[in-house]
Order: structure tokens, then C-alpha cells, then sequence
């Protein structure tokens, strides 16, 4: 396991993080409101913190998910994607560990897949907190 992201210093509301969905535009502020929700709901100890500039969620201090916005579309990435069972095969990237779901206004995805990624991040991250990672 090992290899956790720690970022210290989050809540369990950050007023940031309403700031930064108000400042994305229309659609893609709707799509990254939307899936940081289902993150946000994943548990009583879920805590969210701007890292880098965009919203993380975690558990305590370990990173499992975040969103992000850029021109055209938005990112719903995980910390540790690249070890999650994605059989509907959303995840995209190439990295060690980080992988992501790229989605936008007119682009279809498979939301029980998707919810399903995410709680999936959740409850590895959840084992590795446990663990002591």
C-alpha cells in the first residue's frame, strides 16, 4: 500500500471551495459541483481542502478524489486511480499512481460507473488510513 497523500488543514465544508464551483463557468461549475458532491457524501469523515487549485477530498488528512476545471472540460481524479477496478474503463492517464475521468457538456458517461469509482477511492483510501499508511 503506502504511498499516501497528506494535506493537512482540511474541513468539512471549505468556503474556498464554494468560491472556486462559483468561479468555473456554467456548465462545467455544474459538472464539478455534481462529483464533488458524490465525494463530499462518501462519509461522515470526508474533509475537503483546496490543494494546487482545485477541490480534494479526504479522509482526515489522505487525499482520495478532487475535481477540476479547465477550458473545455473537467477532471474527476484519484490520488491513488491507478490501482482502482475501473471495469467500465473511465480512468485515463499513465501516471504511477494518479488517474482521472474526463468529462464535459455533451460528453455521455456512465454515471453508476462513475459514483462507483469514486466510492471505490473512498473505501481504498478508508483501508489505508487504517493500515497506517
Amino acid at each position: 500500500m503506502g504511498q499516501v497523500l497528506r494535506f493537512p488543514g482540511g474541513t468539512r465544508r471549505d468556503p474556498a471551495i464554494e468560491r472556486w464551483l462559483r468561479e468555473r463557468p456554467g456548465e462545467l461549475a455544474a459538472i464539478a459541483r455534481r462529483w464533488f458532491e458524490v465525494m463530499r457524501g462518501c462519509g461522515d469523515d470526508v474533509r475537503e481542502l483546496l490543494h494546487d487549485g482545485h477541490p480534494t477530498a479526504c479522509i482526515g488528512d489522505a487525499a482520495f478524489g478532487y475535481v477540476n476545471a479547465f477550458t473545455a472540460h473537467v477532471n474527476v481524479g484519484f490520488f491513488r486511480g491507478a490501482e482502482l477496478d475501473d471495469p467500465a474503463g473511465l480512468l485515463e492517464g499513465s501516471g504511477r499512481f494518479m488517474r482521472h475521468v474526463k468529462l464535459g457538456p455533451g460528453r455521455d458517461v456512465d454515471a453508476h460507473a462513475l459514483t462507483a469509482l469514486i466510492e471505490a477511492a473512498y473505501a481504498d483510501m478508508q483501508r489505508r488510513v487504517k493500515a497506517g499508511d
